[in-house]
């Protein structure tokens, strides 16, 4: 019991404070997303279907990552529910650079760059693959808050 509780103090002894610092200035800019937010009404190209959904953004870790949980409700044309998604993205500094992991559990995108408009906008930047598209989507308060 002892030698895993002196565990985490050894493994966050190595940490320089250089590096603890870096999360909060490189996050500062997109603080304003944390809160929850409501999607509306959309509509599925498809199928002529309709979505609502909800996304909850919170500091996690000591605030070093913002955490974006995301849930939309599917309706078929008639208005009865005919299913739902999940989805998640961990926000976080690497370095002097924001990266981001999305993940719905059939996908998994790795965002390695982001532009970013302090305290408006973010835009992400999807890694190059082969094969792949590159995605970018953005984040800029114009969904509701409702908390």
């Amino acid at each position: 019991m002892r030698t895993q509780a002196a565990l985490p103090a050894l493994l966050l002894a190595g940490i320089s404070p250089a590096i603890a610092q870096a999360p909060a200035s490189t996050l500062s800019g997109i603080r304003f997303l944390v809160g929850t937010w409501n999607a509306g009404q959309g509509t599925l190209a498809d199928t002529g279907g309709t979505t609502t959904g909800q996304s909850t953004i919170t500091a996690e870790a000591g605030s070093a990552v913002l955490l974006r949980r995301d849930h939309t409700d599917l309706f078929d044309r008639a208005g009865k529910p005919s299913g739902g998604l999940d989805q998640i993205m961990m926000i976080y500094p690497e370095g002097s650079t924001l990266h981001a992991d999305y993940s719905d559990g059939r996908h998994v995108i790795h965002y390695d760059r982001a532009a970013i408009e302090p305290g408006h906008a973010v835009t992400f930047t999807s890694s190059a693959a082969p094969g792949q598209p590159i995605f970018r989507p953005i984040a800029d308060g114009t969904l509701s808050r409702t908390h």
